[in-house]
């Protein structure tokens, strides 16, 4: 950072409606650089976040700020907000100053994935409670690869033909498909409730279902069915498809362009085993 070098002027804090209009404004500089719905969400509530601890954008404002950050989230939602305030400040026209994100000590595991055998216990015990639409949800993620932001865009018309395509940053367009199988028991499904409702996955109280929701709901089935919450989360079941897709010899390349990732180097962590297969490799092989 450069504290003695001053941000121009439309960093200082917009009042009231001021800072509403800013944001919205903002907000619409996101879509128009194509960011997806879920990362406009994120950077707007960022930079809410910053404006509801300092007055200015400035070099010391932002310098307390990512201390603040560090001593209270995790480093990707540090990285995540930086990135929100970085995006920022290019929408205010200010080019020469940039935040550098934390760099994050990768990891030789793969962690928090849910285990092969607790997704089948979960599914089982999902359907048998008639929980049915989040036993669809968890078989679709499993079954896909596709992200939670993602799953609560699928329409009923997308499981009719079987696939959905997504659209991501720089316009780009990835196919989604439905296996087969599964098609056939959520067009059953839908037709016992005689459903046609646009949205596929619904709440109780008959709308679509939200990103927080199924999270939430999510941890309360972990502890009614006594499984660890922290494998238990929408991209756990992503982590799932990926690695099976890869345990049962699928390309690593098709799998990149099935998760929808920018670089295939991100996908190469699928190669990796978790820390509980790595545990177990060495209490069944080393015995000296």
């Amino acid at each position: 950072m450069e504290p003695d070098k001053p941000l121009s002027s439309p960093a200082s804090q917009p009042a009231g409606d001021s800072l509403n209009k800013c944001l919205a404004f903002f907000q619409k500089y996101l879509i128009d650089n194509n960011m997806s719905p879920h990362t406009i969400t994120a950077y707007v509530y960022s930079i809410k976040h910053f404006y509801t601890r300092y007055q200015e954008l400035t070099p010391d404002t932002i310098s307390l700020y990512k201390v603040y950050l560090m001593d209270h989230y995790q480093p990707q939602t540090v990285n995540m907000r930086i990135r929100a305030l970085n995006s920022f400040m290019k929408f205010q026209g200010i080019k020469d100053y940039k935040v550098h994100a934390l760099r994050l000590q990768q990891k030789n595991f793969l962690d928090h994935v849910i285990s092969q055998a607790d997704y089948e216990y979960l599914k089982r015990r999902l359907w048998e409670d008639g929980q049915y639409t989040f036993y669809f949800i968890i078989r679709l993620i499993t079954a896909t690869g596709v992200r939670v932001s993602e799953l609560v865009e699928f329409q009923v018309e997308d499981a009719q033909k079987g696939f959905k395509d997504i659209y991501s940053k720089g316009n780009k367009m990835r196919r989604v498909y439905i296996p087969t199988s599964l098609q056939r028991d959520i067009l059953a499904w839908l037709a016992s409730e005689a459903r046609s409702c646009v949205p596929l996955f619904l709440s109780h109280l008959g709308r679509a279902m939200s990103i927080s929701g199924i999270r939430a709901q999510l941890k309360t089935f972990a502890l009614r069915y006594q499984l660890d919450p922290q494998v238990v989360y929408p991209h756990s079941f992503r982590h799932r498809f990926a690695k099976n897709f890869i345990e049962h010899g699928g390309d690593i390349a098709f799998l990149s362009s099935l998760l929808g990732h920018d670089s295939i180097e991100t996908t190469r962590i699928y190669l990796r085993r978790t820390s509980t297969e790595q545990a177990g490799i060495i209490n069944r092989v080393v015995d000296w």
